[in-house]
């Protein structure tokens, strides 16, 4: 199948585009910072309103891209390369998904609902997957991008598609309609997720269920308020209704499995799921009526959703042995998903050397000499410094690439490979599910105990454009990494952010930013507090310090002097009321003297620190902040010969006071999800999840106490877990006796007695749970506000305070 140029400029009303050449699409791509990017390219110039792709068009260039979707043409390239001039390039994205979506008949299932999408996707690419070749999403790819872009990973040997479609506000489904096009449908749950974008449920219902506009069926929970909107015919479950066409009761629960009796039609039989949460039996439920949509047999049907496991949804980036680190994609083995988390590998790497463990790979509709060719080619792009392979099919395919060890089976790897080689590389894992990589993960990943801080970098990006979405767009910005990330971890949050091309880090001294540049961070990073002690160090490693004293200043261009550096970037603090670190009034005098012909130093910018920006009462002595800051501003600049940038705003600034973000704002707990107010909290994703396991579960008898001083005493028979994590670890003891609880099986379970160093106690009576379940000891629930508030502390302390002997696990969705 051919997919040219010619073929999609008469579907995308170019502007410009006659008399083009001839050229095979081999790739759509609209991440500039991809390294498949390459000559058989074809790169669309997507605009949001903070980014702009056309920016980057001329590194695009540099690597061998010449063809570009764009709406307009860089002046100063314009004869570099072949545009195709177009209105909107993301309408023009759609259309050419739709133009490729018709040159294939199979038909497709599109999945919809607030939550559930990708796991209902996966578990029927795997119910079905024995009978069709699928395509379907990569991950979580639903958006008005992301459909497009796994409509594009179709070819003309796939039998069946499943795509899943999201929308966050109204006229958006309709164009994911077209692309998808479903003969089947499937709405999974309807929530609360995204309910800020619509004026009422209804109208939410109603914009996701035009993804069904064409649909022959529509396959559901039984829901009237959804039913009696929907045009096309229903496939309705319920454990309740007896009218549904599918009726379910479940009879017992035993060895981790719930065993369902199903009735529909004439049918009557059982199944056993291996899950017992409300949200996966219902998840299942949609599958089990899928499949009967499909006429399966009932036996086939009892026999697959047995063996239906656990769907990890994402990339997880994990501490391994000898400074290694890890990224566990160890679950799929598909080309799409290969392309995704190559990209993820380099966006995340934390050393040059990257290594590459891969199995045989499945389900991509090629034969396998094309399939292969098209891997080699992403290894080579990628630039992967060694590749081992697992499966009997793949080490013969790529047997040709330099640094490749192949092997028949993941058991033979585990006895043969010597892991003691791996030190000081970056090293991704993914394998298909049958192929049980996890026991990969095991031997390469840092032991830890069991207690882990799971750190969202979707959540951080989110935030980090919402904040962004209150900027203009040529407003820089300043991303705040010092102590460790707020606790999150700084290199792999500083990596991210350098990914997203945001214009500063900050850090507090000057050890952090040595840390972050040996890590391999290459943009601008201020130093905040630096010691006169460590100029020399900052200078060695390209660091900005912040310059706040005269004595400072005096230091720095001694050393500057003798090391004969001229124009060093460095950046003045002034002092406005924060009455912390700033130069102030009686000192400007002095600073110009310094300044004035000054050849050693480059005054890159001049900022303050606004005290009260959270508190709406001291909002008259914000704004006398910023009059003073303004004055300061003026009086230096008369003694330079250029407008240093200016800086005033911190997260709440962003939030409450945009107005005076001049030219950079600094960004720094609101990216790790915590605002300053209720109405800030709503906008932002929690970034930060602090898990735990119960380590055991004990009967406590009337009378007797918990903990150290006895401060539980216990009334009446008790259920107790202990988990294994204290005050060591972070945990303030004042979140205890009874203040504080945790989440077990999504219900509250409250802290008895002091918490320990290493351990705290909880009551569990009413929660039905073992040892070894899963323990949230905040996130979404508790929140970080909640713990502080009750702690008597700031969210700051909170996370700050999270101990390093805590593994910190990074994944993407």
């Amino acid at each position: 199948m051919t997919f040219t140029l010619q073929n999609i400029v008469p579907v995308i009303d170019a502007k410009t585009g006659s008399n083009l050449p001839e050229f095979s699409i081999e790739n759509i791509s609209i991440d500039s910072r991809s390294l498949q990017n390459n000559q058989g390219t074809l790169f669309f110039a997507l605009k949001g309103h903070n980014h702009d792709a056309h920016d980057y068009i001329e590194k695009l260039i540099d690597k061998g891209v010449r063809f570009f979707v764009v709406e307009y043409i860089p002046e100063k390239i314009k004869d570099k390369a072949i545009f195709i001039e177009v209105e909107n390039t993301l309408k023009a994205l759609q259309e050419v998904a739709i133009y490729y979506r018709n040159l294939f008949s199979f038909p497709s299932i599109g999945i919809t609902g607030s939550n559930g999408k990708t796991i209902v996707k996966e578990w029927l690419n795997f119910l079905l997957s024995p009978d069709y070749t699928i395509a379907r999403s990569p991950k979580s790819y639903n958006s008005q991008v992301g459909v497009p872009l796994s409509i594009f990973g179709c070819n003309e040997n796939h039998t069946l598609g499943i795509f899943e479609a999201g929308v966050s506000t109204i006229n958006e489904m309709e164009n994911l309609q077209k692309i998808i096009q479903p003969k089947i449908g499937i709405f999974t749950h309807l929530g609360t997720a995204h309910a800020e974008g619509f004026s009422s449920e209804e109208e939410k219902i109603k914009e996701k269920i035009k993804l069904f506009k064409d649909s022959e069926i529509v396959i559901l929970e039984q829901n009237t308020a959804v039913e009696n909107l929907l045009q096309s015919p229903t496939f309705t479950w319920s454990f309740s209704a007896e009218n549904a066409t599918v009726f379910a009761k479940k009879d017992r629960v035993k060895n981790g499995f719930t065993h369902l009796t199903i009735k529909h039609a004439t049918l009557n039989f059982e199944v056993d799921i291996p899950f017992q949460d409300d949200a996966s039996l219902a998840n299942v439920m949609t599958c089990i009526c899928t499949l009967l949509y499909f006429k399966y047999d009932t036996s086939v049907i009892a026999e697959r959703i047995k063996n239906l496991y656990p769907v990890e949804l994402r990339l997880q980036v994990k501490k391994g042995i000898n400074n290694c680190s890890l990224i566990d994609d160890s679950y799929s083995s598909d080309y799409q998903s290969l392309k995704m988390a190559l990209d993820f590998l380099e966006q995340q790497k934390l050393h040059q050397k990257k290594t590459l463990i891969l199995s045989d790979i499945f389900q991509s509709g090629l034969p396998l000499s094309e399939l292969y060719e098209k891997v080699t080619k992403l290894i080579q792009h990628n630039k992967i410094d060694r590749l081992l392979t697992v499966g009997d099919t793949i080490g013969s395919y790529l047997k040709d690439i330099p640094n490749i060890i192949s092997f028949s089976s993941t058991q033979e790897f585990l006895q043969q490979f010597n892991f003691t080689s791996f030190e000081n590389e970056t090293i991704l894992i993914k394998g298909a599910r049958s192929f049980n990589f996890e026991e990969i993960v095991v031997l390469l990943e840092e032991k830890n105990h069991e207690t882990v801080l799971e750190v969202n970098l979707d959540a951080i990006s989110y935030n980090l454009n919402f904040y962004k979405s209150k900027l203009k767009p040529e407003t820089k910005v300043m991303v705040m990494v010092k102590a460790f990330g707020y606790g999150s971890g700084g290199y792999e949050i500083a990596k991210l952010l350098e990914h997203h091309t945001v214009d500063y880090l900050g850090v507090a001294f000057a050890d952090e930013g040595i840390e972050l540049r040996k890590a391999g961070i290459t943009i601008p990073i201020m130093v905040l507090n630096p010691e006169n002690s460590s100029f020399n160090a900052m200078i060695a490693y390209d660091l900005e310090p912040e310059i706040y004293s005269i004595t400072g200043l005096k230091a720095f261009l001694k050393i500057a002097q003798r090391r004969n550096i001229s124009s060093y970037p460095i950046h003045l603090k002034m002092d406005t009321g924060m009455h912390r670190l700033g130069f102030q009034s009686n000192d400007l005098n002095e600073l110009g003297t310094l300044l004035k012909n000054n050849n050693f130093v480059f005054i890159k910018s001049i900022f303050s620190h606004l005290a009260a920006s959270d508190d709406p009462s001291f909002k008259d002595f914000t704004l006398n902040q910023i009059k003073i800051f303004n004055e300061f501003y003026e009086e230096i600049t008369s003694n330079l010969t250029h407008k240093p940038i200016r800086h005033i705003l911190n997260t709440s600034g962003i939030f409450n006071y945009g107005a005076y973000q001049m030219e950079m704002v600094r960004l720094g707990i609101g990216l790790y999800g915590v605002g300053n107010s209720e109405e800030e909290n709503k906008k932002l994703l929690n970034v930060s999840t602090l898990k735990s396991i119960i380590s055991q579960i004990r009967t406590v008898e009337p009378s007797e106490s918990i903990g150290y001083s006895r401060k539980f005493m216990v009334k009446h028979k008790m259920q107790v877990a202990t988990i294994p994590i204290g005050y060591a670890d972070g945990i303030r003891r004042a979140w205890g006796n009874e203040k504080g609880y945790v989440l077990i099986n999504n219900q509250e379970a409250t802290i008895l007695g002091n918490i320990c160093m290493d351990m705290l106690m909880v009551d569990v009576s009413e929660i039905n749970c073992h040892a070894g379940d899963e323990v949230i000891i905040f996130g979404e629930k508790p929140h970080v506000n909640e713990i502080a508030q009750a702690s008597l502390t700031i969210p700051y302390e909170v996370f700050v305070g999270i101990s390093q002997r805590v593994k910190r696990v990074f994944y993407k969705n």
